[in-house]
């Protein structure tokens, strides 16, 4: 295990590395006034990438063993309640576990106290729960994946309506953040193991979408939140605090204050998963031991992890974002805001090992046609535009929606021309790109420059709408990103089929001369017998 460690810590810092180079380049612009901020800086990075590795590990040999068990064993249980039921069940406690939405959670919490983090974890946890079920269902009964996608979306833009504008990006938001290393091996065992014993068409089509479908459950269920939290303050919302991630505690005080917080998130899988792996499963115990031992460095590592950014990685993306607007900064300074933002976001696309996977994914369902390269520079610059375009909302105060509605009005008209196989790639794919690193850093950010924005210009935009979104926009950008290399796939695929056929048409065209020729040859030479007695 201490190899194992050893190496994912590598893995870690490397996937990191791009964010640590661009943190220098900007501390190098704008040096710390004090040698006590960099040691915080360094020891909150340093706690991101042990905690994280440490988390990793713990999940490989804990979470995701029960994961895949619990979606295996779904297997022998032919009821649809039963699957729907416990398929809800773990859908909701695997994602109370997820370090992104925890972050999240925090920093949400921080700006508006109204919006407690347990409870927001637990709302959106319950969205992908219903997620999940409904994901089910439609595997069970082989339902098309393009209505159920369209239905659920039409339904989220319909309660966008009638939501405080302040909810909006936190539903989009929370909902990239629910699916990352915990939830997404639970929800991708149940559905394979669902898709192996009830699907009628045993296609590769069944099992993919799950994690998109999951991940509108959030979105509907934050904004339904979001309207009766208006209708029960009267109508309009309490003041908001102003944000700010500097904190005068100590590092032994923010990991005390963190020990109770993450024993709520990793508990309730424990507790769930006992009776489950005991009394159905019948697991030896000797075995069933291993999996709880593995469960300590889930939870050592989320308690780490979440302190360092407490301490310093929250600090440092609040600071990147204020030097631009400093007082002796030129006004257009602040613009070069987007070109940092767009290069975080590629390069941590580029170093993000899900997304290898997924590309290495494609490569294999279309036979080499689109390369995995392909995939990772495509959402690469995707995600790069995604996070400029996140920051250019912020600075000019634009509405989110003006920029979400298009983008998935795009994405849902797109699956009309788009294979079933790549729908369902592509909203599992925007399902899986908002990670930790992200709430970590970029949305410390994003909230630090809305804050700025709004102290410079006087606004009265809420920097809970003006400062949340970037994981909207990383989320939705996949949804086309995918579609399209998936179109241009099919385009790829019939030009072949139809160079194939021709191919086979010109074969057997020169093989009917051919025998034709052979035929007049040989009825020449009879012919010539004939005259020649």
């Amino acid at each position: 295990m201490k190899s194992k460690l050893l190496q994912t810590v590598k893995e870690t810092f490397y996937s990191s590395l791009p964010l640590a180079v661009i943190i220098i380049i900007c501390l190098f612009i704008s040096p710390l006034g004090a040698f006590t901020d960099y040691v915080k800086i360094i020891l909150g990075y340093a706690c991101v990438v042990v905690g994280q590795a440490l988390f990793l590990v713990g999940l490989e040999t804990s979470i995701l063993p029960i994961g895949r068990m619990v979606g295996g064993s779904f297997a022998k249980y032919n009821k649809l309640a039963f699957v729907l039921c416990f398929g809800f069940v773990f859908g909701l406690l695997a994602t109370v576990a997820e370090p992104a939405l925890s972050v999240l959670a925090k920093q949400i919490s921080s700006i508006m106290p109204l919006i407690n983090s347990t409870l927001f974890i637990w709302i959106t946890g319950t969205g992908i729960g219903i997620g999940v079920a409904i994901a089910l269902l439609r595997i069970v009964k082989n339902l098309d994946i393009k209505w159920v996608f369209a239905i659920l979306y039409v339904l989220v833009f319909l309660l966008v309506i009638f939501s405080p504008a302040e909810f909006v990006s936190l539903a989009f938001d929370g909902s990239g953040a629910t699916t990352g290393d915990v939830s997404v091996p639970f929800i991708l065992a149940l559905g394979l193991g669902i898709s192996a014993t009830f699907s009628k068409s045993k296609t590769n089509d069944d099992s993919l979408g799950i994690i998109g479908i999951a991940s509108v459950g959030p979105v509907v269920a934050v904004l339904a939140y979001g309207i009766i939290v208006k209708a029960v303050n009267g109508g309009s919302l309490p003041p908001e605090n102003s944000y700010d991630m500097l904190t005068s505690k100590t590092f032994g005080d923010i990991i005390g204050a963190n020990v109770f917080e993450v024993a709520l998130a990793v508990l309730p899988i424990v507790l769930i998963s006992t009776p489950f792996l005991l009394i159905f499963l019948k697991l030896p115990k000797k075995t069933f031991g291993m999996l709880m031992l593995g469960v300590i460095p889930v939870y050592l590592g989320l308690l780490i992890f979440l302190s360092g950014i407490d301490f310093g990685f929250g600090f440092i993306g609040q600071y990147i974002g204020q030097i631009f607007f400093e007082e002796a900064r030129p006004e257009w300074f602040k613009w070069l805001l987007l070109a940092v933002g767009f290069i975080l976001g590629a390069a941590i696309t580029v170093s993000e090992p899900a997304v290898t996977v997924l590309g290495v994914q494609i490569e294999e369902l279309t036979n080499g046609h689109i390369k995995g390269i392909a995939i990772r520079v495509t959402l690469a610059l995707g995600i790069g535009i995604a996070s400029l375009l996140s920051i250019l909302k912020i600075l000019t105060e634009i509405n989110i929606l003006y920029f979400l509605v298009p983008l998935y009005a795009i994405s849902l008209i797109m699956m009309i021309f788009t294979p079933k196989l790549f729908v369902g790639l592509a909203f599992d794919s925007g399902g899986v790109t908002g990670g930790a690193l992200t709430s970590a850093f970029l949305t410390p950010l994003t909230l630090s420059i809305a804050k700025a924005v709004a102290e410079k210009n006087g606004s009265q935009m809420s920097i809970l709408t003006n400062g949340f979104g970037i994981i909207s926009f990383i989320s939705v950008t996949p949804l086309i990103a995918v579609q399209a290399l998936g179109i241009i796939y099919n385009i790829r695929l019939k030009r072949a089929e139809r160079e194939a056929a021709e191919e086979t048409f010109d074969d057997l065209e020169s093989f009917v001369l051919q025998s034709n020729d052979e035929n007049d040859k040989q009825d020449t030479n009879e012919s010539e017998g004939c005259s020649n007695e």
